[in-house]
């Protein structure tokens, strides 16, 4: 600690050996999702052992090992990181680390229980089963851990050092963006493009993360590099992933799959986050709510403006190739399915539901805004 209370700024030009660490293993679950749901699409559910399981469990293993080693490291011995930690329970850590295992070690918990329940119950097809659940809650605890790790060391260095870790941080942002889009696949895909629930629950969850990178390290484009790296991502699941030979193992099989079956195109969001970070200066003088007021609108405004006809062109035959993606389906997949009739399912049945949801929407997004500025400038501040 300084004579005026304040910890001193991180002299150490390298990135930690656990920050990179932290970063392997988020990489590794979220190749591994991608992978996994592929799996289920192509080929079902034949053992836990699959690759696809082994790397989702790799992040968890990696994280609770090595923030486990590092809190005990600090904890009972003379370790640098003493000065820039927390005590939890007796133990000290940087507080990232604390997060960071206990989203490793519910992780690992989730395994055997999504073993038993698929045993139990047989294949099930939905995202966010019980178990699934878990997993995710563990998922974004190694994911959050592993922004606060970064984030703490990223406002004590300077230089290039700081600069490296601010481009370490967004890549855990759009990872954590990845994850939560994930999980709303069920409401995201191509049919759902016409969908008010689409757009409501894309607003819940976006816009957090644009903010929050922005605000966390100051950049003029922090909420479009973080939806840049999300896009590059998740293109690139969707382009090599059907390059590897896949066949059912379970059945009724009603459309012939020879391949990987990719998860969908990825979302427009890097258009509303370049709109996003094209309006922060003018707006950073303002109350926080007043900020959300008129970020969460723009985000709304300029995604639909994008994405409602990108669905259009997704539902041509323009779009039945390598490059879209619109010509891959599971094996379930019905002739007589909306994806296959290239329709959008009609899940607002009234005109008065469509507008309450699309209300639903803006809502959602102020209230996502807000939360994003508020995450944002509390990671700008924490050091521990």
């Amino acid at each position: 600690m300084t004579a005026n209370g304040l910890l001193p700024r991180s002299r150490e030009e390298g990135i930690p050996w656990f920050v990179w660490l932290a970063v392997v293993g988020v990489t590794s679950a979220m190749i591994g999702v991608h992978w996994d749901i592929s799996w289920h699409r192509s080929i079902g559910r034949d053992t836990f052992w699959t690759p696809a399981h082994i790397a989702i469990q790799l992040c968890g293993v990696i994280a609770g090992i090595t923030c486990g080693y590092l809190i005990l490291r600090t904890t009972f011995s003379r370790s640098e990181m003493r000065d820039v930690s927390v005590q939890v329970l007796g133990f000290r850590g940087p507080l990232g680390a604390f997060i960071t295992a206990w989203g490793g070690f519910t992780m690992i918990t989730s395994a055997p229980f999504d073993d038993w329940w698929h045993n139990a119950y047989g294949l099930d097809v939905k995202i966010l089963s019980p178990p699934h659940v878990v997993l995710a809650l563990g998922m974004f605890g190694v994911e959050i851990g592993a922004l606060v790790l970064i984030a703490a060391r990223m406002n004590r260095a300077s230089g290039q050092a700081k600069k490296r870790l601010e481009y370490l941080f967004f890549f855990v942002a759009a990872m954590i963006l990845v994850a939560a889009l994930v999980l709303v696949l069920e409401f995201t895909s191509r049919i759902f493009l016409h969908s008010a629930v689409c757009y409501r629950t894309v607003c819940m969850m976006v816009p957090v993360t644009l903010l929050m990178a922005a605000g966390a390290t100051g950049k003029r484009w922090g909420g479009t590099i973080v939806a840049g790296i999300y896009t590059l991502f998740v293109l690139g699941m969707e382009w090599i992933l059907p390059l590897f030979p896949a066949q059912p193992k379970l059945g009724p099989v009603l459309h012939e799959t020879t391949q990987f079956v990719p998860n969908g195109f990825p979302l427009l969001i890097l258009v509303p986050a370049l709109a996003m970070d094209l309006a922060r200066p003018f707006l950073a003088g303002w109350n926080k709510w007043l900020q959300a007021l008129v970020q969460g609108p723009l985000f709304l405004v300029t995604f639909l403006a994008v994405e409602w006809p990108f669905g259009s062109f997704l539902q041509t035959p323009a779009a039945r190739n390598a490059i879209f993606g619109s010509n891959y389906f599971e094996y379930w997949a019905s002739p007589r399915s909306y994806a296959m009739q290239y329709v959008f399912i009609p899940f607002e049945k009234t005109p008065a539901e469509f507008w309450t949801n699309m209300a639903l929407a803006l809502l959602a997004a102020v209230l996502a805004c807000r939360i994003g500025l508020a995450r944002g400038e509390w990671l700008s501040r924490v050091r521990r």
